[in-house]
């Protein structure tokens, strides 16, 4: 009835993802690198297991190269760093076995395990973001012939983001339900490093690419709140206004401003007020950069653990993620527009 595909580029935790589906299921596991040659853990039966590549062309490409080899009428993708729940796979037939036929999908529900000592850090708590998300293929099942019908994932979104979003909204704009099942998978949290935060910014040019397709309501379609790309387009002008005035106050003051008042002295002109204004503004306007630093660093401290390397990684990201966040976006938006 199933077919479970699972892209990897050969993470560890596949292990134990291909451990919770159990051997009962045909799983296809598509090799997603550009090397050739994945194997499957020593554990896992190789009989209902079977192994395609797709090039290394990222996510989406990796997942139509899987449902595309499969032959159930249901396909059930998963993340290679998931781990379903005891008993997952007759959980997922009991979710499918009854749906009416205009369901086309159906979504597991995703459960991050937070650490019951201390508060979640900023990456623990983009991950929990999961739980709540609708249509996310760390879990998620559709019909082949829908999948079939709209033409699968779209492979212009090149990474692990959007891209379950973007076929869901079009199943859904073709006429067909999308819901949630019963079976149960978790995602833990991994620990991607000081700069996640800032990698995860590249998901910008998708949300351009996504304003394109779906036009601005997209987010209020899958459920997902307003982004920030406002604020930061908003922080990053001042930066810029803040460095470019600073820059010309110096140039003005290098070019001989005190020969300047004493021309302007003799004309009988008061030059104090033209001298100060330059500064003056772009003092202001690296106060208003620094408040909204300020603000955007400590909205992501206070619901953290504050340790002194997470209130650091905080205010070091919430620099450099503003200005990060606008390129991506405008590239994004001359990637869609092209």
């Amino acid at each position: 009835m199933i077919t479970v595909v699972i892209p990897t580029v050969g993470r560890p935790t596949l292990r134990a993802t291909l451990a919770g589906v159990g051997s009962g299921v045909p799983v296809i596991v598509v090799d997603d690198t550009r090397a050739s040659g994945l194997s499957v853990p020593d554990h896992v039966e190789p009989d209902h297991v079977r192994v395609v590549r797709s090039g290394g062309r990222g996510p989406a490409a990796a997942r139509n190269a899987g449902w595309r080899a499969a032959e159930t009428p249901w396909v059930v993708f998963l993340d290679d760093d998931v781990v379903p729940s005891p008993g997952w796979a007759e959980a997922v037939w009991k979710d499918l076995v009854d749906l009416p036929e205009d369901v086309a999908g159906s979504q597991g529900r995703i459960e991050v395990p937070l650490p019951a000592d201390r508060r979640p850090t900023d990456a623990e708590r983009n991950t929990a973001g999961l739980a709540d998300a609708l249509w996310v293929t760390a879990d998620m099942a559709y019909r082949r012939t829908v999948l079939e019908s709209v033409g699968g994932f779209d492979e212009r979104f090149p990474r692990a983001y959007r891209e379950d979003a973007d076929l869901a909204l079009r199943v859904s704009r073709a006429g067909h339900r999308l819901v949630k099942g019963a079976r149960v998978t978790a995602h833990p949290v991994r620990e991607d490093g000081f700069w996640a935060s800032v990698r995860f910014q590249r998901g910008n040019a998708d949300d351009a690419l996504m304003r394109r397709l779906h036009g601005p309501g997209w987010r209020t379609a899958i459920g997902g709140g307003r982004g920030r790309l406002r604020v930061h387009a908003a922080t990053t002008a001042a930066a810029l206004a803040a460095l470019t005035l600073a820059a010309a106050a110096l140039r003005k003051r290098a070019d001989g401003w005190p020969s300047r008042r004493a021309g302007a002295r003799l004309m009988g002109r008061a030059p104090e007020a033209g001298v100060r204004v330059v500064p003056v503004l772009a003092g202001l306007a690296g106060a208003a950069w620094a408040a909204m630093t300020a603000e955007f660093a400590c909205r992501r401290i206070a619901p953290g653990p504050r340790t002194p390397r997470e209130v650091w990684r905080m205010v070091v990201t919430s620099v450099v993620i503003p200005p990060v966040a606008c390129v991506h976006r405008l590239r994004g938006e001359w990637r869609a527009r092209r």
